[in-house]
C-alpha cells in the first residue's frame, strides 16, 4: 500500500442495542478503507439517549477495546459521535451578512462567518444547537446558489436548517465519551450520517427520504433539489418491535428478538398460516407453539406506525410520490426485516429500497461491514472527511500514519471447489410472487445478525 497522507477518522455510534467503533481512511481512489472495527452490546442507552453513564462507559470501552484489538497499530484519541433521540428538534432560519469589500470575490471565511452567526439564533431554554446546515445561498438578488465562494456581491445570505437538542442529553453523551478516554471531535445527527453512507449525489436531485431504523429510534432525513429540507427522529425502533412481541406472545425478550430476526416478517399476509415456532417452556413447563402469522401481525402493526410517522413528516414539507421521485431508502439494523420494502411501498406510496454503505467502501471488506446496521458509523467517518476536505485546519495534528488494513477486515476469496451449503426451510405453499416493480433485495443481502438460539430443525427455536 502506498503512503497515504489522509487522516484516520473514527466514528462512534452509541445506539440503544449496540455501540460500534470504526476507524477508516480514504485511499487514493476516494474509497474508505476500514482500519479497525469493534462493537459491543449497548447498556445504559434508551431511545438514543444516554441514561446510565457508567453502563454506557463500559459499553464504549468494550467496543473501543475490540476495535483496537482488530488493529493494534491504531491509536484512537478523537471520535465523531452520532446523536439521536426524541429530544432532537429542527427549525428553518434565514440569515445574511453585508460584505466589507463587495468588489472582491466571496471567500470561504465569509461563508463560515455566515454559518457561525446562525448559532446565535434564539432557541428555547434548555436546548442547544447541534448543527447548522446551509441549504441554498443567495448573493444580492441571485438565488439558489449552492456555493457562493468566488461570486461577487454586496450581500451574501442563505436559508438554514438548524438542529437542536436537549443540553443535558448532549452533556451526557460527551461525559460518557470523555470518561472513556476519548474526545468528541463533533456531534453529528445520526440520519445525516446514515445519509452520507447510503446516498449518492444522483439521489439528491430527484428527492429522497432516508429512514434509518435503529434499536431505539427511527431517524428520518429528507433531501429535495439537492438540499436537506427536513429531519425528524421518530421515537420507535427495533426495540419497540421486540417488546411488542415479548408482551403480545408472552415470551422472554431474548426469545422475542430471536423470533423477530429469524422468522419475522413485516407483512402478515406473506407469513405462512400453518407455520409454527416451538419455544421451550420455563423451569419444566411444557413447550409452546407460536404462530408465524401472529408474529408477523405484531411486527406489521408497529412498522406501519413508524411508516405512518414518515408519511406525516413528508406531508409536513409538502412532499409525496409525485415530488419525491427518489423514493425512500431504508437503512439501519431494522431495515433487514423481511418484506419491509413491500410494506413501506404500500403505506407511503413511494418506491423503496435498502441502503447499504458499501458504495463508499474500498473493495474486499468483510461482508459484516457492508450491513445497513453500520451505515451510521461509516457515515460518521464520511462526515469527518467532509470537514477535513473543507477545513483542513480542524485536523492539524490528526494521525496520518501509513497503517495497513488488517487481514481480519478483508474478505478472503471463497473456495470455488467447495460450494457453500445452506439449509432451506421446507414450505407447504409456494411464496406469493412480489409485484414486478418491486425487487426482493433481501435475496442479495446476507444477514449480519447472529442467531441467539441454535436450530434443532427448521420450525424450532431452542
Amino acid at each position: 500500500m502506498s503512503q497515504n497522507e489522509n487522516p484516520i477518522i473514527v466514528g462512534l455510534d452509541i445506539g440503544t442495542t449496540k455501540i460500534a467503533c470504526i476507524a477508516g481512511r480514504k485511499n487514493e481512489y476516494g474509497k474508505l478503507e476500514i482500519l479497525g472495527f469493534g462493537k459491543a452490546a449497548s447498556h445504559g442507552v434508551q431511545h438514543g439517549q444516554v441514561l446510565n453513564i457508567d453502563q454506557t462507559i463500559k459499553a464504549i470501552d468494550a467496543a473501543l477495546k475490540n476495535c483496537l484489538e482488530s488493529n493494534p497499530d491504531l491509536q484512537i484519541d478523537e471520535v465523531y459521535v452520532g446523536i439521536a433521540g426524541h429530544h432532537i428538534k429542527s427549525l428553518q432560519t434565514r440569515g445574511d451578512i453585508v460584505r466589507k469589500n463587495p468588489d472582491e470575490e466571496i471567500k470561504r471565511e465569509e461563508v463560515e462567518e455566515l454559518i457561525a452567526n446562525q448559532r446565535k439564533t434564539f432557541i428555547p431554554a434548555g436546548d442547544e444547537i447541534v448543527d447548522v446546515v446551509p441549504q441554498q445561498f443567495y448573493v444580492d438578488n441571485l438565488p439558489n446558489i449552492k456555493d457562493p465562494v468566488g461570486h461577487i456581491g454586496v450581500k451574501v445570505g442563505a436559508n438554514f436548517h438548524i438542529i437542536t437538542g436537549d443540553k443535558n442529553a448532549i452533556r451526557n453523551i460527551n461525559r460518557a465519551v470523555n470518561k472513556s478516554g476519548l474526545k468528541t471531535k463533533d456531534l453529528v445527527l445520526q440520519p445525516l450520517a446514515s445519509s452520507a453512507a447510503v446516498m449518492s449525489d444522483i439521489d439528491m436531485e430527484p428527492g429522497v427520504a432516508i429512514l434509518d431504523i435503529g434499536g431505539g429510534t427511527s431517524d428520518l432525513a429528507v433531501f429535495h433539489d439537492g438540499v436537506l429540507i427536513h429531519t425528524a427522529v421518530i421515537p420507535f425502533g427495533g426495540e419497540n418491535i421486540t417488546n411488542d412481541i415479548r408482551m403480545g406472545l408472552s415470551v422472554l425478550k431474548q426469545q422475542a428478538e430471536a423470533m423477530k430476526t429469524q422468522y419475522g416478517s413485516a407483512l402478515a399476509d406473506e407469513a405462512k398460516a400453518n407455520a409454527y415456532i416451538t419455544i421451550p417452556g420455563l423451569k419444566g413447563m411444557p413447550s409452546r407453539e407460536i404462530s408465524v402469522k401472529n408474529l408477523a401481525g405484531i411486527i406489521q402493526a408497529r412498522m406501519s406506525e413508524i411508516l405512518d410517522f414518515v408519511t406525516y413528516h413528508l406531508k409536513q414539507v409538502g412532499l409525496d410520490s409525485r415530488t419525491l421521485n427518489g423514493g425512500i431508502i431504508l437503512t439501519g439494523g431494522g431495515s433487514q426485516l423481511k418484506h419491509l420494502i413491500q410494506l413501506t411501498e404500500y403505506v407511503t406510496g413511494l418506491n423503496a429500497r435498502i441502503g447499504l454503505p458499501n458504495e463508499h467502501l474500498a473493495a474486499n471488506h468483510i461482508e459484516q461491514l457492508k450491513s445497513p446496521m453500520y451505515s451510521t458509523c461509516i457515515g460518521l467517518i464520511l462526515k469527518g472527511y467532509d470537514d477535513y476536505e473543507n477545513n483542513v485546519k480542524k485536523f492539524e495534528g490528526s494521525s496520518s500514519v501509513n497503517i495497513a488494513v488488517p487481514d481480519g477486515l478483508i474478505e478472503k476469496p471463497k473456495d470455488v471447489d467447495k460450494p457453500e451449503i445452506t439449509a432451506e426451510k421446507p414450505t407447504t405453499n409456494p411464496p406469493k410472487p412480489a409485484p414486478k416493480r418491486r425487487i426482493d433485495i433481501f435475496s442479495k443481502i446476507k444477514s449480519g445478525l447472529i442467531d441467539l438460539f441454535a436450530e434443532e430443525d427448521d420450525n424450532h427455536i431452542r
